[in-house]
């Protein structure tokens, strides 16, 4: 099997972004790929590339990722040596950049041709934090709604995941690893063929771990990254009004036995609270949590739907590290249980602590 490195790069050709329509009320979905040194998103992002599925889509790669057939046709020298940035559309209809300056700058240039786009991925390096990334596409005020973040797709190496997770053992901090399967939307499972002789059971021990760090993300297995795109484009992770799949997950997600996981590790917790909520005081609960790191829990996401006092609409509130927002989704339905319930994918988490906060922003009586 041939290493990442010595695949063909795409045929590319110039493109110019003049003189095309704009449409202000169009947005584009931005993924962001994420994963190890050597998981395979290089190769996702070939595989995307070389695809006849019918979509614009345009790719930024970062320019301290692995070193690639693709990043090594879009990379020109420039006057004094220095790097500059070059749009290149390939042959199936994509265009691709690498960033040397802001992401919002390069994502500023794409708005341009925004009616030329359906999507727009963003492969990070190997060793990114997808977090301020996350933050920068979803609330970003710059990016004026033009784009949006649609999800977060992290790839992992079947054969060498289980040693990344477990590189923390003897060490304070948590490896890359831990944090981008915790800021998962989906994780791609890569490489499965390289562990079938280990039989079933190690693939489902696999995902039983990434689980246990992510429980609301979706798994997906894979050989080179060959997946099926609509499970990874416009999953729309990030939409209120798109509640319909997190109630889904919510209702998979149950808090995990403090006997299998240490509460010290990064996992996920879910919570719940029956009665109604108060929605200022339950602003200033999220904030105290994700803001003042209150009980030292350091939360990396957060999901939740809310039955909010004095209102009949269903609440979404969503959180990547800091960054939050509770927005009304939809009208309760006639019958429904309307519960809060809430997912916390973190490190340190205090499951009674949560539990006990949440229940102060409850009313005496629903």
């Amino acid at each position: 099997m041939r290493d990442e490195e010595e695949e063909e790069p795409p045929l590319a050709v110039e493109i110019s972004t003049a003189d095309l329509p704009e449409d202000s009320d169009f947005t584009v979905g931005v993924t962001v790929i994420t994963g190890y040194l050597g998981a395979g998103k290089s190769t996702l992002v070939n595989y995307i590339l070389n695809s006849q599925h019918g979509k614009r889509i345009a790719v930024i790669l970062n320019e301290f990722g692995e070193e690639i057939g693709v990043e090594r046709a879009m990379i020109n020298e420039g006057e004094g040596g220095a790097l500059v940035e070059e749009w290149v559309e390939l042959a199936n209809g994509c265009v691709c950049c690498t960033v040397k300056h802001s992401l919002v700058q390069a994502l500023e240039q794409l708005v341009q041709m925004k009616q030329r786009l359906d999507h727009i991925l963003l492969e990070t390096t190997g060793l990114a934090n997808p977090a301020p990334l996350a933050s920068v596409l979803w609330l970003d005020e710059q990016l004026e709604s033009s784009v949006k973040l649609d999800s977060i797709i992290t790839v992992v190496d079947a054969k060498n995941l289980r040693m990344q997770l477990q590189g923390h053992n003897d060490s304070s901090s948590f490896p890359e690893a831990f944090h981008q399967i915790a800021f998962a939307d989906v994780v791609i499972l890569n490489k499965v063929d390289m562990v079938l002789s280990e039989g079933t059971d190690t693939l489902e021990g696999l995902e039983k771990e990434i689980h246990n760090i992510n429980s609301i993300a979706e798994i997906i297995r894979s050989v080179r990254c060959q997946v099926d795109l609509s499970k990874i484009l416009d999953r729309r992770a990030y939409d209120s009004g798109y509640v319909a799949h997190l109630e889904a997950l919510l209702d998979d997600s149950r808090p995990l036995s403090a006997n299998k996981i240490h509460d010290s590790d990064v996992r996920t917790l879910c919570i719940s609270e029956a009665r109604k909520v108060d929605l200022d005081m339950v602003r200033s609960w999220i904030e105290g949590i994700l803001w003042d790191k209150k009980h030292e829990m350091d939360i990396y996401r957060c999901k939740g739907v809310l039955n909010v006092a004095n209102s009949d609409t269903l609440h979404m509130l969503q959180a990547v590290k800091e960054i939050y927002e509770i927005e009304p989704a939809r009208k309760w339905k006639d019958g429904e249980d309307r519960i809060n319930k809430i997912v916390f994918i973190g490190h340190n988490l205090n499951e009674e602590a949560l539990a006990d906060s949440l229940r102060s922003c409850a009313f005496s009586t629903s």
